[in-house]
């Protein structure tokens, strides 16, 4: 089972992109996307120095940009990569390029969404002083409640030992003054408190936006930062998209998941390395990649045939598969048998969790086919539950 994975903002240095303008059709793609964009990626990604490439604006659509003329280096025929790929995610800003990799998005889409997402959240930040600290060690639990206490949000559940908290700069200066204890903290040279409360104004606008764009359903599994959930509706995650801005990005529960469904190996497109250090301390025994430069593709390569296996999800199927977005146990919610129409929307039932029970639907409705669960079955996410035959409106949709 192989995993790609796309990082997030602090992944990116100066130059990273200078060995990659040597693979044919890289620079032609990314002037194509500069365009789409509004700023120069080729030059931000070779030239500019790291003060430059820092500023949100900046480093959000040079980070979807560079993963995405990667991918495609991976995958040159962008159809071949379903058929290899067992799931995909993405930390923070990287879920918009896993989101494009998976089909919910075209790159233009995508980079639109980006450059408003970095500006939107440069302006938020620019309304009061706010920061992030990475915490490395010590007890979940106690640093959160201490992150609690000094009115701070607990941003990046990383997993690992690592959790980044956000608030003002007030905050974090009282909180590395009493630090959890078995910790060690660090502030991060970022713009502002992501992923808290402090960026709600991006969200509003962002939603807007959401409003207008069109989606396609994910053609491999997606792994959401929200809860770890695979997520199987289009809409349902450009929605995450746009709320993730103002959430905590779950990255453990994403590992969690991962590790439910049976991950042997996992490529971190660039720019590449924070994420694939997570991964080696939370899923030992997982073949990793930190795909830095070309020189690294023949790896890649190599990981991708032992490693890749056929999703089993399509764009345009002549049957929709729902399946269970986490792992639990399956309830059903209502009577049901093969013929039966189910509306769009419709409630198929629960996974019930340890932690919280998750409603599962028919986004798109349809006929079921066959139920593949009964009540009370244990589930793995991206486990099937019902296929359903496209209802005649929505085969037209």
């Amino acid at each position: 089972m192989l995993v790609v994975v796309a990082p997030g903002q602090g992944s990116q240095s100066p130059g990273f992109l200078t060995p990659w303008l040597d693979v044919p059709g890289v620079r032609d793609r990314l002037e194509w996307l500069s365009a789409v964009a509004g700023i120069d990626l080729v030059a931000h990604g070779t030239e500019s120095d790291a003060d430059t490439i820092r500023d949100t604006a900046v480093a959000q659509p040079l980070i979807v940009g560079a993963g995405l003329v990667t991918l495609l280096s991976l995958f040159p025929h962008p159809a071949h990569a379903f058929s290899r790929i067992g799931a995909g995610a993405g930390h923070s800003v990287g879920e918009i390029t896993a989101a494009v990799g998976s089909g919910v998005l075209s790159a233009e889409q995508a980079m639109v969404f980006v450059r408003e997402r970095g500006k939107g959240m440069a302006a938020a930040a620019a309304i009061t002083p706010t920061g992030m600290t990475a915490v490395l060690g010590g007890d979940p639990e106690t640093v959160v409640a201490k992150a609690t206490e000094h009115g701070l949000t607990p941003a990046n559940m990383n997993g690992a030992g690592q959790i980044v908290v956000a608030g003002t700069l007030a905050q974090l200066e009282a909180f590395a003054a009493d630090p959890p204890e078995g910790s060690r903290v660090r502030p991060l040279e970022v713009a502002g408190a992501f992923h808290t409360e402090h960026m709600a104004p991006a969200v509003a606008t962002l939603s807007g936006y959401g409003r207008a764009i069109t989606t396609h359903d994910p053609r491999i599994p997606l792994i959401s930062n929200a809860d770890g959930q695979i997520v199987h509706d289009g809409r349902d995650v450009l929605q995450r998209l746009v709320t993730q801005v103002s959430n905590p990005v779950r990255w453990d529960l994403c590992m969690d998941t991962m590790r439910d469904i049976g991950v042997t190996a996992v490529i971190e497109i660039p720019p590449a390395g924070t994420l694939t250090g997570l991964i080696k301390r939370a899923l030992p025994g997982v073949e990793t990649l930190a795909l830095k430069t070309p020189d690294d593709l023949p790896a890649a390569w190599r990981m991708i045939n032992e490693h890749g296996t056929e999703s089993g999800l399509d764009n345009n199927p002549t049957w929709r598969m729902v399946v269970a977005p986490i792992k639990g146990t399956f309830r059903m919610a209502a009577a049901t048998k093969a013929g039966d129409d189910l509306p769009v929307g419709a409630a198929i039932g629960t996974v019930e969790t340890l932690r919280d029970t998750i409603p599962v639907v028919a986004p798109h409705g349809g006929t079921i086919v066959e139920w593949l669960l009964e009540d009370g079955d244990p589930v793995g996410p991206g486990q099937p539950i019902i296929r359903l035959h496209p209802l005649s409106q929505d085969s037209h949709a």
